[in-house]
């Protein structure tokens, strides 16, 4: 018989695993929980297996007083029966029961049940004991004689356990539901975004997916793809990645003998994509003087393979992908006019993660479900102050930063969330600018046109040179802004318009 010791002279290995210590080849890294006087109650549906009666009755009166729905059961098969028909939060098993062994209740009620938490009671203290119990499956153990407090620490941190994976599922249901392919958010600017792939992917349409780095073009590129329903393949190339004469031959293919080592007819990237999509990366990239072989094979529908006199059809959607403002170079005689509106019949512009609001929270959930299932840390979540330091970040990466700070974050994570402290360092320091005019003196006021200047240069600064969308949040259509920009450039005296006015300087905006 077991009766609830309320005394703080609990089990000594008991209270080293509690506080995170290390006994011998055992470490159980968990957070204190703090306690003031009586535990706060929560809620949750306990069942108490035990075959001592009184036992049974104790605890349960226990669990009771903190706000839990509690079910006895004396039988650890009348137990396991009920397992199978009823979802419990937590099922709390003595050790050494006769008609069944405590460890051998708890890999069928796991059988049966995985998601439910499984804490074993015993009075045989032993570090043997600890690792049979968590090799059966136990998600915790508490010692005899029950201190209540503890046991509402263990039953607290199972029931949250519990809810913790039926959350992961709910997420990754949501995920999944939100946006075609794998594509994640839930914010107004991604709606936009799935709205207009669902439109655009049943057509031949040419589209050209515009976005900073790291914000998900050639997931978007590949989403189109799937829902086209083309069944050819998605061929793929970063136009910056190889130079102009092999970007050629990859592209249209080549004759044999066409050049030196070309000892082989090859096919090229338009006719692999035949009946699928052909994906151009980086298109801003493209050498302009190759632009105009794409031109005319967009043009005709025909591709010339290099160093061949015939022209041979091709049936392949084509989508390209910018994190350049081509408007811009369009207008400074870097991309051909012609092709760009040839490529940009549809255009999608993917917002940057800092202007989709809690997409953030969702796209760190799918991350941290990821990395955590591939280190065997399926427990994992998110603390407050975690998620308030993401929300706050700026992510100049994009969602390619999420995915390599949450990463790093579950290799560093000791307990069963991911704290503030592994983050990376740049998202724990972060602090929003902000851009003040100060003026002591008359000899510190600025003109207005000298004001809009050094306003403009920090618009430019923050959107990373993209001239379009600094002329969208400035309020000025883009030749107006070219020509505010071309004044200042030609006005002698002033400084370059990478001057900042909040004490510091910005690199000059990217073309």
């Amino acid at each position: 018989m077991c009766s609830l010791d309320r005394c703080s002279a609990h089990n000594p290995l008991h209270s080293a695993a509690f506080e995170g210590g290390t006994l011998g080849a055992l470490s159980l890294a968990i957070p204190t929980w703090p306690l003031a006087g009586k535990y706060v109650p929560l809620s949750g549906n306990i069942l108490v297996v035990d075959d001592d009666v009184d036992t049974c009755e104790l605890i349960g009166a226990a669990l009771e007083r903190q706000g839990y729905t509690v079910t006895t059961k004396t039988s650890a098969k009348d137990a396991l029966a009920l397992v199978s028909t009823t979802d419990f939060d937590v099922v709390l098993t003595d050790l050494g029961m006769a008609e069944m062994g405590g460890l051998v209740f708890t890999e069928r009620v796991l059988g049966a049940k995985p998601d439910t938490a499984v804490i074993v009671v015993t009075g045989l203290v032993t570090l043997e004991t600890a690792i049979s119990a968590m090799r059966a499956g136990a998600f915790d153990f508490v010692t005899k004689p029950v201190d209540e407090d503890l046991l509402g620490i263990a039953i607290a941190r199972a029931v949250k356990n519990k809810s913790l994976h039926e959350e992961v599922r709910r997420l990754r249901r949501a995920v999944a539901s939100e946006g075609p392919s794998g594509v994640i958010g839930r914010s107004g600017a991604m709606k936009r975004v799935f709205d207009l792939i669902t439109r655009v992917a049943p057509s031949d349409a040419s589209v050209l997916i515009h976005g900073e780095t790291g914000t998900g073009k050639e997931l978007v590129a590949r989403a189109i793809h799937d829902a086209s329903g083309r069944t050819g393949p998605f061929v793929a190339i970063n136009c910056a990645a190889l130079p102009p004469a092999l970007l050629e031959s990859e592209l249209f293919g080549h004759a044999r003998g066409a050049f030196t080592d070309a000892k082989a007819q090859r096919t090229g990237m338009f006719l692999e994509a035949t009946n699928g999509t052909l994906f151009l990366d980086e298109i801003g990239e493209f050498p302009v003087e190759v632009q105009p072989k794409l031109l005319r094979a967009l043009q005709e529908r025909k591709v010339r393979p290099v160093g061949s006199n015939a022209e041979v059809p091709f049936n392949a959607r084509l989508i390209c992908a910018t994190n350049r403002d081509l408007e811009t170079e369009v207008y400074e005689r870097r991309f051909r006019e012609d092709l760009f509106y040839r490529i940009n019949v549809v255009k999608i512009s993917l917002p940057a993660l800092r202007d989709r609001g809690t997409d953030v929270l969702d796209l760190a959930q799918f991350f941290l479900s990821k990395f955590a299932s591939r280190a065997g840390k399926d427990a994992l979540m998110l603390s407050a102050a975690a998620a308030r330091k993401l929300t706050s970040y700026n992510w100049p990466g994009n969602v390619r930063e999420v995915e390599n700070c949450i990463e790093r974050a579950v290799a560093l994570a000791r307990f069963d969330h991911v704290t503030e402290e592994d983050l990376p360092e740049k998202v724990q320091a972060y602090r929003e600018d902000s851009f003040v005019v100060a003026v002591d003196g008359e000899s510190e006021i600025l003109t207005m046109d000298e004001l809009e200047r050094r306003y403009i240069a920090r618009a430019l600064s923050i959107v990373g040179g993209n001239k379009s969308r600094a002329a969208q949040l400035l309020g000025f259509d883009r030749r107006t802004l070219y020509r505010k920009l071309e004044r200042y450039e030609a006005t002698p005296g002033q400084a370059p318009a990478s001057t900042v006015t909040n004490g510091s300087r910005s690199t000059p905006p990217a073309q």
